[in-house]
């Protein structure tokens, strides 16, 4: 009888096991995998450390063409919008940083779109790994780092040259309106991934959002009209990603009179656009039909 009793209890344990995986199993493996993925396009990387080196400094100096144009351009104006020049390298710094780290965590997630073409997501369909973060890790570029790099200069520069009254909350929404940022930018790379599901090759359109919306947020909110500032706070919330919580930082209103305590609601943002943005992925995931290749 004992030894019924213990035969029954072994059985009963392969029935939770995949109940527990489903909880926080699969997160923690596509993680695993991620990380994985990544090591190794390092290492492959680090291999040949001058050209890597070479590439993070091209990478970089690139980049930062975009904000010599905006210092060029503040050598014939005092103000823009309102705003000086360190209180727009503001601006510039935190969406650089913040794009160039979803850029550098998601960026590959562009390519989906090819993979779904030419068949090769078949093989990722059939590794132990979730997709995601096998198209996230694919090819990972460490160079990407040099976009990080030179929007924290130009974002430690402005805050040096910033006349500001200090406060706690305002020390503390610096790192995080980065850190969220990257967030919202990280759910419009996995939304537009999602819709290439069914448009096939849109990798521009998911760029017209991330690249294209990171140029606007690089300005003044001030010098755009108020139908496009509700668009971007209230539809597609970009506005997040810098510019309400630096028009708090900076002691500015905002331009639609909402409270200032808005800018620090940019973590919770991303939360929320996250959720739909990964429900599109699985949807787009689960459409796929193989090429037969």
């Amino acid at each position: 009888m004992a030894e019924t009793e213990l035969t029954l209890v072994g059985r009963e344990e392969p029935a939770a096991r995949p109940e527990e995986a489903r909880s926080g199993g699969r997160v923690r493996e596509g993680l695993r995998g991620y990380g994985l993925i990544v090591g190794m396009w390092v290492r492959s990387t680090m291999t040949y450390r001058t050209s890597f080196f070479l590439s993070l400094f091209g990478n970089a100096a690139i980049t930062l063409l975009d904000f010599v144009t905006i210092f060029i351009m503040f050598s014939h104006v005092d103000v823009l919008g309102g705003f000086t020049l360190p209180e727009v390298a503001l601006l510039y710094g935190s969406c650089s940083a913040s794009l160039g780290l979803a850029d550098l965590l998601l960026g590959n997630t562009d390519r989906i779109g090819a993979r779904v073409r030419d068949g090769s997501l078949d093989t990722m369909l059939v590794r132990p790994v979730p997709v995601l973060a096998q198209v996230a890790a694919d090819r990972f570029a460490l160079r990407r780092l040099g976009r990080v790099a030179q929007g924290l200069g130009v974002l430690t520069w402005a805050l040096a040259s910033l006349d500001l009254e200090w406060t706690v909350g305002k020390v503390l929404l610096v790192p995080v309106m980065v850190v969220a940022g990257a967030g919202i930018f990280g759910a419009v790379m996995v939304a537009g991934a999602a819709f290439q599901f069914v448009a096939g090759d849109a990798a521009e359109v998911q760029n017209s959002f991330t690249y294209g919306g990171c140029t606007m947020l690089q300005y003044p909110p001030t010098v755009f009209a108020k139908d496009l500032l509700r668009g971007v706070i209230f539809i597609v919330p970009l506005a997040f990603v810098n510019w309400l919580p630096a028009l708090y930082v900076l002691g500015r209103p905002e331009p639609l009179g909402l409270p200032g305590w808005v800018g620090f609601l940019s973590p919770l943002v991303a939360f929320v656009v996250f959720l739909p943005a990964s429900l599109a992925w699985r949807a787009g995931v689960r459409s796929y039909r193989s090429t037969g290749s």
